[in-house]
């Protein structure tokens, strides 16, 4: 007999043997053995202490110790061990364990990216530009965005996302990266109008780059300080724009959207309460609030003017993304709270990419919401590698001035 193994015990007459004996070349594994092995795996992982669940935790470390070790494979638990029984390893789980653990993992990886793709994200604002050319070089030569997608439309857009005009237009997406984890700027260029009217409505982007002070200097831009380290400037068409002059950062250096209002509690009760967004920041005395659906996304600022908001002919429109699941429930909402809605669930297509679906809302002051299914928008937003030559295309094709100047026109001032 082996050392360290014990011998096997005769059976009791009229009693069933309760322990089988081991079989030859193996360490036993008893059925109730492998039953607890089980139940004290699924205990792991529902307290979160198993193995294979802290390494994930700890990567670039050891995970701490289990205070219930796991067994290998084909091994004992703790116990005399036997001339057969393999040396532990620990951490390793026996299959069951090992299974349930990794498609508890599939689970919550699954969770995690339907939450990521439920949540409501920041994604754009939207520019109506008279100077495609001139908006063009502002954007990518002195702010340093790149385009990340062009498409041209033949008819106006049932959701007036090109304002209310029914001609040929286009629409250029510009930023720092993907809509994905980027808040981005949307030029959008009707053929026939040549320059809009600004309101306050807009009072400006924030931003961080110090290669765009320079940029702007450089190109002989207007700009000038305004606070200590920020300085203003204006895209074509009198967009406001701050330029905080620090290193960009890798992340999204856009950093919030500030919008006039009319009274500011009536505004944040709007968009903290029905539109859910958190409130960062609010300071009465300078009647200013700081709004956004998560720390690491574009912000809102809302600033009362003291006085009604005017939006001009150049109105603009921010958009943002959630569940689609999510819009009719918005939708319904707002005509239960009595709000305005400026267009009730509608799709829209886009030849050759992705149908969206969106509702565009207003807020007490007229600011135009969009609200797009996320799913749909994150295939329509991706970065298309040939974006920028087909703006330049379409700008080089453009003859509309041309076509103006030759019947001794101007293009229309909306």
């Amino acid at each position: 007999m082996p050392a360290g193994r014990a011998s096997p015990q005769p059976p009791v007459p009229g009693r069933r043997l309760l322990v089988p004996q081991p079989r030859p070349g193996r360490a036993p594994l008893h059925r109730w053995r492998r039953r607890r092995r089980r139940l004290l795996g699924a205990r792991l992982l529902l307290s979160g202490r198993s193995p294979l669940l802290q390494r994930r935790q700890h990567p670039h470390g050891a995970p701490p110790q289990s205070p219930h070790p796991a067994a290998p494979r084909g091994s004992r638990l703790p116990g005399p061990a036997g001339p057969q029984q393999r040396p532990a390893q620990p951490g390793r789980q026996p299959p069951q364990r090992r299974h349930l653990a990794q498609s508890a993992l599939r689970d919550g990886r699954l969770r995690r990216d339907v939450t990521a793709m439920g949540a409501r994200r920041a994604l754009h604002f939207v520019f109506k530009v008279g100077d495609r050319p001139q908006s063009a070089r502002f954007y990518r030569e002195l702010l340093g965005m790149s385009v990340l997608r062009h498409e041209e439309f033949e008819e106006g857009c049932k959701a007036s996302c090109n304002g209310p005009y029914d001609g040929k237009w286009s629409k250029t997406m510009v930023g720092y990266g993907p809509e994905d984890n980027h808040f981005v700027a949307e030029l959008t260029y009707n053929y026939g109008i040549g320059e809009y009217c600004l309101g306050n409505d807009f009072l400006g982007i924030t931003l961080v780059s110090s290669q765009a002070v320079s940029n702007a200097k450089k190109m002989g831009w207007p700009i000038r300080e305004v606070t200590s380290g920020v300085f203003e400037t204006e895209a074509p068409g009198g967009y406001k724009f701050y330029l905080e002059d620090k290193e960009q950062p890798k992340k999204d250096p856009v950093l919030k959207v500030t919008l006039g209002v009319s009274n500011l509690q009536n505004s944040v009760n709007y968009w903290s309460s029905l539109l859910e967004m958190k409130i960062y920041e609010k300071d009465e005395e300078k009647q200013r609030a700081l709004l956004g659906y998560a720390e690491n996304q574009c912000k809102l600022e809302l600033k009362a003017i003291g006085g009604v908001v005017d939006h001009g002919t150049a109105f603009g429109r921010i958009a943002f993304s959630c569940a689609k699941e999510e819009l009719p429930k918005i939708e319904a909402l707002m005509k239960k709270e009595n709000q305005k809605i400026l267009t009730p669930l509608v799709s829209l297509d886009t030849p050759g990419k992705a149908t969206v679906q969106v509702v565009i809302l207003a807020d007490p002051d007229g600011h135009e919401i969009c609200f797009v299914g996320d799913e749909a928008f994150r295939d329509l937003s991706k970065v298309d590698p040939n974006g920028a030559k087909l703006l330049d295309d379409a700008m080089a094709s453009d003859n509309s001035e041309e076509w103006f100047a030759a019947h001794n026109m101007k293009k229309a001032a909306a």
